[in-house]
């Protein structure tokens, strides 16, 4: 009986460390369907913060070559030393679909992710971030000489 009462201790432990580290269902939920369908940049980055200034920054970096062979599979770093992180985007100006991917952060969590990406051809990579409710943003030219997204 030691073991059975160990085991179910062990197991309801896990699910609430899991659960307290994971964003509520409901954040999971929602979609912004035009700006993740969005052809233009420009169209993509209205829709996903629209009305919001954004700001240049130095402090945040892309971490990416400069020149990649394949854009079918393009690692991606970005990091940013901004306080009280709250997401960061990540948009590739001249994709078919320029919103690549966000990531929600709680703001104690550091600010960086790693990721692999697609690239049409040679274009800007432009990393966002949202941080005390204000957004920032750099870019990096990437030359491509084979597309990934077609």
């Amino acid at each position: 009986m030691l073991r059975r009462d160990t085991l179910k201790y062990l197991a309801s432990g896990s699910i609430v460390l899991l659960s307290g580290l994971l964003k509520p269902i409901t954040a999971l939920a929602k979609w912004n369907d035009d700006a993740f369908s969005a052809v233009d940049y420009d169209e993509a980055i209205a829709a996903y913060f629209s009305n919001q200034e954004i700001k240049e920054s130095d402090q945040i970096t892309i971490g990416v070559h400069s020149v990649v062979e394949n854009g079918a599979v393009v690692p991606v770093k970005i990091k940013t030393d901004l306080p009280n992180i709250e997401s960061i985007t990540i948009f590739v100006d001249k994709n078919p679909n320029p919103l690549i991917a966000n990531f929600d952060l709680f703001p104690s969590c550091v600010g960086f992710i790693s990721t692999r990406i697609k690239i049409q051809q040679s274009s800007n990579i432009i990393a966002t971030v949202k941080s005390d409710g204000k957004i920032f943003s750099t870019r990096k030219f990437i030359e491509v000489h084979e597309g990934g997204c077609g």
